[in-house]
């Protein structure tokens, strides 16, 4: 199917309630209107496009989502139900998108660092200095998806760090999606701006729960100082019934340090998107995903790398685990610029299988217009080692603690990129409990 049957005019009516009921700095006023211009004329992506070519998102584009109702009644309680990984450390977060201050602590923000709620500061006096920030690396003009969350721009965090601050703890931004009666779409907006000499660690968590689909559509975008260091994680964790797109962009300065770690564990169909440039000379980036699907679940993965700038570095490793009758996409895109001379450049993308009827679809990219590089990619494909799995039952295994123990070691050397332990130590849980349902 290419098609798809909800147009964007059905959002119309909602965007002008939306306009109607928030105010904004006129500078971001007009990226709003700009933006739902975009998605007007883009409409939802279908698979006549190649970037989604395998990833029908019809059943997004057919549910009638609305905007997320108010004064919705969520204790610590329900979050606690979820058994989320808390940090102790700062948290912000927020319900369906909305700032939820009850729930949330600033408790040992160091000097020097800011966390907010979008919301609270568009409507302080400093608002211009942080709007100059939001849609700069986000570009709406062929993003429908980014476009729709431009558009309806109203909540969601933001982390400033000043130039040589360092935060030792890690902050969490929490961002879950409740679904009631009718399904509800989500747009947090998460803008992370790190200053020279700066660094910071943050985890961004999204789970959702109840049986009725909902939309999370989130927007993510850093900004990464000079001789910066950005430490960055996105835990996906949606209800099966939950459809979630985000996307992240980062801009790296001179000689600074981004690493992103994406990990998906839920979601009827997940789509992460991760844009990062080198803005400036001397930079290295690491890019880390893992992907755990079962079911009829879809995952897709687009990452973007573009060596802009001469002397840089980029590590890219994905890695799926797939059962069931799971479906995964990676695409990953290396782009390396005329004068970008010194580049070094890696990526891998690793799939297991665990059933006959799970797939994959892996497309690894170079575009190299400079010829004194250094650039590789690959794929892999396949199944448990059968000799391995003999050899571990011959020693007294079963079947299934078999299996969790070569699963467990395929994705061990990623997990081991993980520096937050409260994180590393709840994934290797859940690759232990999720085989014997997934497999």
């Amino acid at each position: 199917m290419t098609q798809v049957a909800t147009s964007p005019h059905s959002y119309a009516a909602q965007f002008a309630r939306f306009t109607q009921q928030t105010t904004l700095p006129d500078a971001l006023a007009s990226l709003r209107d700009d933006a739902f211009s975009c998605f007007d004329r883009l409409g939802f992506p279908t698979t006549r496009l190649e970037e989604w070519r395998f990833t029908n998102v019809a059943p997004i584009a057919e549910t009638p989502f609305v905007a997320p109702p108010t004064g919705i009644d969520y204790t610590r309680a329900d979050l606690d139900a979820l058994h989320l990984t808390r940090l102790g450390g700062p948290e912000l977060v927020f319900v369906n998108g909305t700032f939820a201050p009850a729930l949330s602590t600033t408790d040992g923000v160091p000097a020097g660092v800011r966390i907010r709620s979008l919301a609270t500061v568009l409507a302080h006096e400093d608002a211009a200095a942080v709007a100059v920030h939001l849609g700069r690396l986000a570009r709406i003009e062929s993003h429908a998806f980014t476009a729709l969350n431009t558009a309806f721009l109203c909540d969601g965090a933001v982390v400033e760090v000043a130039s040589g601050v360092v935060v030792d703890t890690p902050i969490h931004l929490l961002f879950v999606t409740r679904s009631g009666a009718e399904p509800v779409l989500s747009q947090p907006r998460v803008l992370v701006v790190a200053g020279a000499n700066s660094q910071v660690r943050v985890v961004e968590s999204h789970a959702g729960d109840g049986e009725t689909p909902y939309l999370n559509n989130t927007v993510t975008e850093i900004s990464v100082g000079d001789y910066a260091v950005v430490d960055y994680y996105t835990l996906v964790r949606e209800a099966a019934a939950g459809f979630r797109i985000g996307s992240l962009h980062a801009a790296l300065g001179r000689s600074s340090n981004f690493s992103s770690h994406i990990i998906t564990l839920g979601g009827a169909i997940v789509r992460n998107e991760a844009r990062l440039v080198f803005a400036g000379e001397g930079g290295e980036c690491t890019l880390n995903g893992l992907y755990l699907a079962k079911e009829r679940q879809l995952v897709d993965n687009q990452t973007t790398i573009d060596h802009a700038q001469p002397h840089c570095d980029s590590h890219e490793l994905y890695k799926g685990i797939l059962g069931g009758r799971s479906r995964a996409v990676f695409n990953g895109k290396i782009i390396v610029r005329l004068d970008a001379q010194k580049t070094n450049a890696k990526q891998s993308n690793k799939t297991l299988l665990l059933s006959e009827d799970a797939q994959i679809t892996t497309k690894p990219q170079l575009e190299i217009f400079a010829n004194d590089v250094k650039c590789t990619h690959g794929a892999t494909v396949g199944q448990l080692d059968q000799d391995a799995l003999f050899y571990l039952r011959s020693r007294g295994l079963s079947r299934d603690q078999a299996r969790q123990l070569l699963t467990h070691a395929f994705a061990s050397d990623l997990l081991g990129h993980i520096k937050v332990e409260a994180i590393r130590t709840q994934l290797d849980a859940l690759l232990l409990e999720w085989l014997p349902v997934g497999g």
